[in-house]
């Protein structure tokens, strides 16, 4: 296994971050754990969550497995770096979603709570809140990594402006900040190229890109729906939509002699800015595969060559666009 450091920080992560969106919702308790176990063994260390995963309002189910599992003891707590997030609705209550203080230090509490812990190690707000002032936002992330009930702060979903403004007045406070931003990107979604990397590196926040095979359009979409697969209607809309690009696409995979999923993991990989994509697995047999993607240093030329399949914004605002 590789690692890096996540953004700035000290802090050494695995550069393949297990997701564990799926767990509890399609898959199972046990299959959740035996995949979590096997990363351990293939030196994964870092396991993304959030409190709203596992499709029943309320109940944090995706944490609750997490939790159970690190109860097995066996130093599964102790080697895993894990980040959950906070923002989303945990109640009918208005009170019980988004960035108040109130909220963040009850959420907090309830996600120490359900994964069996004393503390977070990343606490990722998972989406910005227009709505609360980022003194009220920052001093109750002082609170908590005061109390060491977190360790690091990061964003999801973010404009490079929103993480502007989250530094500035981190710094006014003399606190640390944004350390990461998990944003949607893979080669068939670029937009954050435009300022919100640019930001990040300016800041040094590591990217950590979710749905980095854009739902699976970039795992071998064309010729999974050859057999009768990918039907997901969302997926098969991309599917037609994209169908020349995916084309020449798995084409170019097919020359390389590489699976289309492990190419698209490996040029994320080859970002500087990039610190794990996060793969989150149904099935061991979907995390076992995401391995290769590891091994992989594509050429100068191959990553021309993706780029005319998948042309990104034009690089970096405002060059992107203007002069």
């Amino acid at each position: 296994m590789k690692y890096t450091h996540l953004g700035r920080t000290g802090l050494e992560v695995s550069r393949l971050c297990l997701g564990t969106m799926n767990f509890g919702s399609l898959a199972t308790e046990a299959e959740s754990f035996a995949i979590m176990d096997r990363a351990l063994e293939l030196g994964i260390n870092f396991f993304d969550t959030a409190n709203v995963y596992g499709r029943k309002t309320g109940e944090g189910i995706t944490e609750q497995i997490i939790g159970r599992w690190f109860a097995q003891g066996g130093g599964r707590r102790e080697k895993v770096v894990v980040a959950t997030k906070v923002y989303g609705s945990m109640g009918d209550l208005p009170n019980e979603m988004r960035l108040s203080a109130y909220h963040i230090r009850r959420a907090a509490e309830e996600s120490l709570r359900r994964l069996q812990t004393d503390h977070i190690d990343l606490y990722q707000m998972h989406h910005v809140d227009r709505a609360t002032p980022w003194d009220e936002v920052w001093q109750a992330m002082e609170q908590l990594v005061t109390a060491g009930k977190v360790i690091y702060v990061g964003s999801s979903n973010f404009a490079g402006w929103h993480i502007a403004q989250a530094q500035g007045a981190a710094k006014a406070r003399n606190f640390m900040g944004l350390v990461s931003e998990q944003s949607h990107y893979s080669l068939a979604v670029r937009a954050i190229e435009l300022e919100v990397a640019p930001a990040c590196r300016a800041y040094g926040l590591g990217v950590i890109p979710w749905s980095p095979l854009a739902g699976g359009m970039l795992a071998g979409g064309l010729e999974g729906a050859k057999k009768g697969r990918r039907a997901e209607t969302e997926l098969r809309g991309n599917l037609e939509k994209h169908h020349k690009q995916l084309e020449a696409y798995e084409a170019l995979c097919g020359e390389l002699g590489e699976r289309p999923a492990d190419v698209g993991l490996a040029w994320l990989l080859s970002n500087p800015v990039v610190t794990a994509p996060i793969i989150g697995p149904r099935t061991m047999a979907q995390f076992e595969g995401s391995m290769r993607a590891l091994e992989l240093d594509l050429s100068s030329e191959t990553l021309q060559k993706l780029d005319e399949i998948w042309p990104g914004p034009g690089g970096e605002a405002p060059e992107a666009y203007a002069w």
